[in-house]
């Protein structure tokens, strides 16, 4: 080996201890909630998952015969939009991952508290492919289910073989995976649905009526909804070929609100003593583009797609430097955790491009969905129903300083 080898050698060397030291120490960082907050739920400071985050060597090619100046081979993205399971005591994160080349997979993320430590399993999910391969898969949904298998739903998409021309024409279906142990994967055919494009299907956890109930969100478009839309209710006799006849919509599209363009079930519902919990997303159109925001609603329990309450505007909007990215204005929730101490773990991904964490616990969410007041549709009834919680608080300082 002569001096230009071992110089360019212990280049490598160098530059390699220093990635894996600075990837470390970004995996290590300690999250702290954000302060005071708007009593409801809490922010964390940082991303608990960024494309950084993601192992060094599924980004670089560390043979220094292959890779001599240790460059990025395999770039990712973005890691965003996670299912979201507790598995064994830890908090497990199913995370779409966009490499460089616009491809998405899943990969799981592990942490033992669930708002910081993050860290990637070796692998990624080898997803098997059906009869028809996917181009792209994402926005896994988690559901343990009481058959006793854990599912995956998400979005299976293929080109528009209808637009030849139209390179940008796609078809979005639901694909369907399960697992006993979150390593091996079985495929089973995508959902068949009579009302369109599925691109967002939630798994209910419990059997209604011996069938398998499912939150849709049917479509005419690949993009656009049309006349479609809202989340939708169907059952299917089976998960091995499953088949839902007719959808219901549960929760509508409403002009002039959060949820006036489109709207769909984020991860599946935590069952509660009032009822079904869901966490969904809402999008309405502005100047600058789409805006994604989360709301939440309550259901029957023996009823889950009978909404009970369902709070006026958004829960959770895209905040700060959550507002900047891929897609910018975006938060979307697949996944979120309710522990043995009644704390929900809220996991969201920012405008496409990385993940954070808001907690809360089940007695809050319970009291803001079932106490804050639903949307009068008008603005003379929001007002109205402002100014009386204005009277009201004016009569209690009055009472408070005298």
């Amino acid at each position: 080996m002569n001096s230009t080898d071992i110089q360019r050698m212990n280049h490598f060397q160098n530059r390699l201890a220093a990635l894996l030291r600075e990837h470390e120490s970004l995996i290590e960082l300690k999250n702290n909630p954000e302060p005071l907050g708007n009593g409801i739920f809490t922010r964390w400071a940082n991303p608990i998952l960024t494309a950084a985050h993601t192992p060094i060597f599924w980004r670089y090619d560390l043979d220094p015969g292959k890779n001599p100046f240790l460059m990025e081979r395999q770039g990712i993205n973005a890691t965003f939009n996670s299912g979201a399971i507790l598995w064994n005591g830890k908090y497990l994160l199913v995370v779409r991952v966009e490499g460089n080349d616009r491809k998405s997979f899943f990969a799981v993320a592990e942490s033992p508290n669930g708002v910081d430590n993050f860290r990637f399993w070796d692998y990624p999910l080898s997803l098997p492919e059906t009869d028809d391969p996917d181009i792209n898969v994402y926005d896994m949904r988690l559901t343990v289910h009481e058959d006793g298998w854990i599912y995956g739903l998400f979005c299976t998409e293929r080109k528009d073989q209808n637009r030849p021309d139209d390179t940008s024409a796609a078809v979005a279906s639901c694909g369907i995976a399960r697992t006993k142990d979150l390593l091996n994967w079985e495929r089973l055919p995508d959902l068949i649905s009579k009302a369109g494009q599925q691109r967002n299907v939630v798994l209910h956890p419990e059997f209604i009526a011996g069938k398998y109930g499912l939150y849709t969100r049917p479509q005419d478009g690949f993009i656009k909804v049309g006349g479609g839309g809202g989340i939708g209710w169907g059952l299917a006799g089976s998960m091995e070929n499953a088949k839902v006849d007719q959808e219901i919509i549960v929760d509508q599209k409403i002009y002039h609100t959060i949820k006036e363009v489109k709207n769909g079930q984020g991860p599946p519902p935590l069952k509660t003593a009032l009822g079904w919990l869901h966490l969904a997303h809402g999008v309405r159109n502005t100047a600058a583009g789409l805006r994604y925001v989360l709301y939440l609603f309550l259901t029957k329990l023996d009823c889950p797609w009978k909404v009970i309450a369902a709070p006026a505007g958004h829960f959770l909007a895209p905040h700060g430097p959550e507002r900047i990215g891929d897609v910018s204005n975006v938060v979307f929730s697949n996944g979120w955790i309710l522990n043995e101490r009644k704390e929900v773990f809220i996991y969201y991904g920012s405008s496409d491009t990385r993940m954070h964490v808001a907690t809360s616990t089940l007695s809050h969410l319970l009291d803001y969905v079932t106490s804050t007041p639903e949307d009068g549709l008008r603005s003379a009834s929001s007002v109205a129903v402002r100014n009386e919680m204005i009277k009201h608080n004016l009569e209690i300082l009055k009472n408070h300083t005298s």
